[in-house]
This record gives structure tokens, sequence and C-alpha cells, in this order.
């Protein structure tokens, strides 16, 4: 089964002049770690939110373990998918124990099971010492930690971040890719976004490059290095499907 499988998918913005998704396919198989790369304006963001659930599509059809975002099973895909945004989802005059379990009461968890589960994933996380501080004392790495922690509290089948290593030190950052891969090992499915390629080349079984809203190219990336004969790694595939122009 996929994780994901995403079809002919438009989106326009209303008062946009260019539609942000012209057409996107593309499928990923079921307990891999995929990476959905693009330059700025690809698209990227507005995927991951339809697939998601936040926002609609013009057209197209997405599925999550094979359920249909459109055909009334939202509420089953919530259960299977969690969700880590880009900007910190989290309220910063609130302490980490405070804010996750305030999730955790949002995914039908309480008392002390939650509690202990929430300080559980704090120590994993190196945050246990930082429970009663407020989030808007943290640091980015611990923010983008603490966020990540918020989205795993039901245990998703699949969980899909956006930029989870944008601005933080290099310690958050190994620590954030470990936590990726364990979590895989466990059999979940993870879909990440990322400008880092080397990062990407690193931790991805499979990753769809997209530009302009739609697909450009899709495999391993040992395959889609190997397949281009002037390509040593992903950056210079993803410069030469996509090339070397400055994207705002």
């Amino acid at each position: 089964m996929n994780s994901i499988a995403v079809n002919d998918l438009h989106k326009t913005y209303a008062g946009a002049l260019t539609p942000s998704l012209q057409g996107l396919s593309f499928s990923f198989a079921e307990g891999k770690i995929a990476g959905l790369l693009g330059p700025n304006g690809a698209g990227k963001t507005t995927t991951i939110s339809i697939i998601c659930g936040l926002v609609k599509a013009s057209a197209g059809t997405v599925k999550v373990f094979g359920l249909n975002q459109e055909s009334g099973s939202r509420e089953q895909i919530k259960r299977v998918l969690g969700i880590v945004p880009q900007q910190i989802a989290l309220f910063p005059q609130l302490t980490a124990l405070e804010n996750l379990v305030y999730f955790g009461n949002l995914y039908g968890f309480k008392g002390k099971a939650l509690k202990d589960k929430v300080m559980a994933h704090l120590e994993a996380f190196g945050l246990e010492n930082a429970a009663s501080k407020e989030i808007g004392k943290f640091s980015g790495g611990m923010k983008r930690r603490t966020n990540i922690i918020a989205a795993i509290l039901h245990e998703p089948k699949l969980l899909v971040l956006d930029e989870p290593t944008a601005g933080v030190d290099v310690q958050s950052r190994s620590m954030i890719l470990q936590f990726l891969r364990d979590y895989n090992a466990k059999g979940n499915s993870v879909l990440y976004t990322s400008h880092l390629l080397e990062e990407a080349q690193q931790i991805c079984e499979d990753v769809a490059i997209m530009d302009e809203g739609k697909l450009v190219v899709q495999g391993s990336p040992a395959a889609l290095v190997n397949a281009l004969p002037d390509c040593r790694n992903l950056e210079d595939v993803f410069l030469h499907y996509t090339g070397h122009a400055l994207r705002d």
C-alpha cells in the first residue's frame, strides 16, 4: 500500500495570477522516509497542506493509506497522521509541559498517563530539564524538537514535516534526523520537505522533485544520481532538473 498517493492535483488560490499546483502526481510506498523537494515557490507547502487536509485542492485526489481526503475519511486520516508545520505551532506563553498536555488533550489523552507520555518524550528529545520553561524562551532547536513531540503524541503511522531542521543548531539537527530514522524503523512512514539536499540524500529512500506545481522527477537518490553521468550528488540532480535561476 502507498502511504500517500497524489493524483492530478491542482490548486489556484483566490486572487493568484498563476496556479500553485498544475497536475501534480506522485506516490510513496508505506514504511518509507520520503522527501518532497523543490525550489522556493514550487508548491511543496501547498501540497503538504492538502495532504494533511488543511487546504482544499481545486481538483485532483489525495489518498492517505488508501483513505480519500475528499470522501468523508478526514477523521480517520487525522488519527493516522501527524503534522509538523514549518512555523512553530506552539503557545509561546505556555511551558513545554503545558503545551504538550494541551495537544495531548486534543488527541483524547488525559491525566497521569498523558503526563508520563509527555515527560518520556521530553526526556528522549533532551528537554526534560526545560519542561517548566516557557516556549517563548526556548532556542530555535528546542522549539523544533517540542513541535515534533506535539505531532507524535498519538503515534501516527504517517509523520509529515515541513522543513523540520530549518534554522536549528547542528546538535538539534542530528537529533531530529536520528529520531526520523528511529520512528521509521518502527514501521511508520515519514514525508518531509527540506532545502538541504545533502540531508535529503542521506535520509530519504525515495524523493519527488517538483517545480512550478508539477512533478519533475522521482526515484531513490542513488538512482537519480546514477541516471545522470554529470551528477555527483542529489544537489547536482536538483539543479539539473530545476535550473540555476534564482527563486524568490
